[in-house]
């Protein structure tokens, strides 16, 4: 893997990402919005495609080679060994809601590895993002990029936990291990999607579980977490973004939080 290859993939991850947010705010909090349903009864709207035709025309045009994967439209093969993933609007409830905790996440693998992640909030106009060896760096309004660190907590029982949905727990599954894991923390928190991995990213909460996630929705956020000193793993402390589930941490409290929602005998992929 190349350097130079990889920073000018992050400042066009940045740039677009940034960009494709931008259109969002085109849309958010119009009453005229006009919400449709998949075919897995999940909303989406003109704002997702217009904003995921913005990343993929930059990406192709950029780097023709890449591939492209995400949400809303067929995935683009690729030969240079890149992949980018993309989620034009992760947490469209808050989006079709006029609820500003939605964000555009931009990721690239190289050969299967996580190596880039941008999570944008548009409508908080702050962002995050990082690549591999560079640390994670945090953007708020017009300020200058700092670096984005993990809270200091230690124990799981100090730490504030964020979610997206106490139902995506029931329908899972996975409400039991999840009732552990909020009756042993200090205080939980409804901050969900990807806003809730930033907020870990950058020391303001110290876990956030998801029962059920795509690979679009967590691309971004694995190397964001790890260069921010934290952690995204499944349920199991497998360093993974294709578990279909995920949790991010400070990295601290990572064993402790695996042993309330997964087998913390289960030997760990890494």
């Amino acid at each position: 893997m190349n350097e130079r290859s990889v920073q000018d993939r992050l400042e066009l991850a940045v740039d677009a990402g940034c960009e494709a947010g931008r259109t969002t705010l085109e849309h958010f909090g119009r009453a005229d919005l006009q919400v449709e349903r998949k075919s897995d009864a999940s909303p989406v709207t003109v704002a997702d495609r217009r904003a995921e035709e913005y990343l993929r025309a930059r990406i192709t045009a950029a780097f023709p080679d890449d591939g492209i994967f995400g949400e809303e439209f067929p995935e683009t093969q690729g030969t240079s060994g890149y992949r980018w993933i993309v989620d034009p609007i992760d947490g469209t409830q808050s989006f079709i809601h006029a609820v500003p905790l939605y964000g555009t996440l931009v990721g690239v693998e190289h050969e299967g590895q996580c190596v880039i992640g941008v999570i944008v909030m548009p409508a908080l106009d702050e962002y995050v993002y990082a690549a591999v060896g560079q640390g994670a760096w945090y953007v708020r309004e017009n300020d200058s990029p700092r670096r984005a660190a993990v809270s200091a907590v230690e124990k799981v029982s100090e730490a504030m936990l964020v979610t997206t949905s106490f139902k995506l727990f029931e329908e899972t599954g996975k409400r039991e291990p999840f009732e552990r894991l909020s009756a042993a923390v200090r205080v939980d928190r409804y901050w969900g999607d990807c806003y809730g991995y930033l907020l870990v990213a950058t020391g303001r909460a110290d876990v956030m579980v998801d029962p059920v996630v795509s690979p679009w929705d967590v691309a971004a956020v694995k190397p964001i977490l790890e260069e921010a000193g934290g952690s995204f793993t499944d349920w199991r402390g497998n360093r993974t973004i294709y578990a279909g589930e995920g949790i991010g941490t400070n990295g601290h409290i990572l064993d402790e939080v695996i042993a309330l929602t997964g087998d913390a005998n289960e030997e760990r992929r890494t």
